[in-house]
């Protein structure tokens, strides 16, 4: 079973950007499909974005779409979120969390939903704040 362990939250200004990383070990890591998702204070867990490893598609939910970009260096067993034109409303714990196999998303009428159920595997967290 994967394990994962997120990194490179921290403090940044409105209009900056971030790049998170989720560095995965015990298991293959072409095997998942890794999904971020945040926690926002008050509110419930969403989902971000998801990649499969094993082919690089990778798939958005519309109130991030364009300002966040996922990927995954196989060869160094991480995933990747960049995230840019950062708001006061993107304060949240970030997570990555991994599932075995492709990844798992709702198409709604073109609107991208990634269900925190689809996975099984989740690291611990990483505080994103946004100052304005």
């Amino acid at each position: 079973e994967v394990q994962l362990q997120a990194s490179g939250g921290g403090l940044v200004q409105a209009g900056g950007s971030l790049r998170l990383s989720c560095a995965a070990s015990g298991d293959t890591f072409e095997d998942y499909c890794i999904g971020w998702f945040r926690q926002r204070p008050g509110k419930e867990r969403a989902g971000l974005s998801c990649i499969s490893n094993r082919n690089g598609a990778a798939y958005y939910a519309d109130f991030v779409k364009g300002r966040v970009t996922v990927s995954s260096d196989n060869a160094e067993s991480t995933s990747y979120l960049l995230m840019t034109n950062l708001e006061p409303g993107d304060t949240a714990i970030y997570y990555c969390a991994a599932r075995r196999g492709g990844c798992h998303v709702l198409n709604d009428f073109g609107r991208i939903y990634i269900e925190d159920v689809d996975f099984h595997s989740w690291g611990q967290g990483t505080l994103v704040t946004v100052s304005s």
